[in-house]
């Protein structure tokens, strides 16, 4: 299967980065390269950094900018930008993007194993190493699998559905994604079960989270892609839930914080100046078009800020 993803908020994306043909950029998470591509166009003199962790996107995001003399690709994860550029010899940057989370081709691959809509290992590594959804369901007490289901997956049933997980694996592992979501689906009441979607869908989530470390990643990248940042360089960062866009909202709010002392005080004495603005107050949501034509994009949320 060929490495595709249809990129959300495209347009509005490529345009908040505001390209300069001379300026240096990364493309953090690069997938099957349609952000990485429509940047390298704009560029003459300029450089772009295409990164990913998962190695059939190195593989479809070489191939496509093999052409491209001012790309360059490397496999890492975006949270480790800053080490890669500084290697590279490519800080600071005008500009850094980010979309976060899980690829159309990573959901569309039943070899994946991300999606309970085919059978198949029940794998959700990004980059193909480490310990996988597997690895988590058959060896993680109740307690915690609930923790990871309650926390990444926001599942009120998460008691009940690491119960069942439990219970279920003491007559075999659990090694396939329909085995799990079979699980997951006679764990939840009739009436979850009646509702409209598949009572996996958040477990799934929760599990990739978890797998993936992608909220510690995501905290560590903000970080990471900000400090390599040129004064007037921008970052922008697509979300697609909650939890993302949360910790997102909050790192650039912190970003464009002044002085925080009490308002009754006559001067300030804390010294504090906002370090970035925000291009868009809250944020970009698709268009009525674009949900029309990619249902998946309904969540999406664009961010970005300017350093200072």
């Amino acid at each position: 299967m060929e490495f595709q993803h249809k990129p959300v908020l495209f347009d509005e994306t490529i345009q908040s980065l505001a390209i300069r043909p001379d300026g240096i950029y990364i493309d953090g998470t690069a997938g099957g390269g349609g952000h990485s591509k429509a940047i390298a166009d704009k560029l003459t003199t300029g450089r772009l950094l295409s990164i990913d962790q998962d190695p059939d996107a190195i593989r479809a995001v070489t191939k496509r900018l093999k052409n491209n003399p001012c790309s360059t690709v490397y496999q890492a994860n975006f949270s480790e930008m800053a080490e890669v550029a500084e290697k590279l010899h490519l800080v600071p940057v005008d500009g850094v993007l980010l979309d976060i989370g899980v690829s159309s081709y990573q959901l569309d691959n039943p070899e994946r194993g991300f999606s309970y809509h085919s059978d198949a290992p029940l794998d959700m590594r990004m980059s193909k190493q480490g310990v996988s959804a597997r690895d988590l369901v058959n060896t993680l007490t109740w307690q915690e699998l609930a923790q990871i289901i309650s926390r990444y997956g926001e599942d009120k049933n998460a008691r009940s559905i690491a119960k069942g997980i439990v219970k279920a694996r003491e007559h075999a592992p659990i090694e396939t994604t329909l085995q799990l979501a079979e699980v997951i689906k006679a764990s939840v009441p009739a009436a979850v079960r009646r509702e409209q979607g598949h009572p996996a869908r958040k477990t799934f989530q929760a599990l990739r989270i978890a797998v993936n470390g992608e909220l510690d990643r995501l905290s560590q990248g903000l970080d990471a892609a900000f400090s390599i940042l040129k004064p007037g360089g921008r970052l922008a960062v697509i979300t697609f839930h909650s939890l993302e866009d949360r910790i997102v909202k909050q790192r650039m709010a912190s970003w464009c914080t002044g002085c925080t002392c009490p308002p009754d005080f006559p001067v300030c004495v804390c010294g504090k100046k906002p370090q970035a603005e925000l291009l868009y107050k809250k944020g970009l949501a698709p268009s009525e078009a674009e949900l029309e034509q990619n249902p998946r994009s309904r969540s999406a949320r664009l961010r970005v800020c300017i350093k200072l």
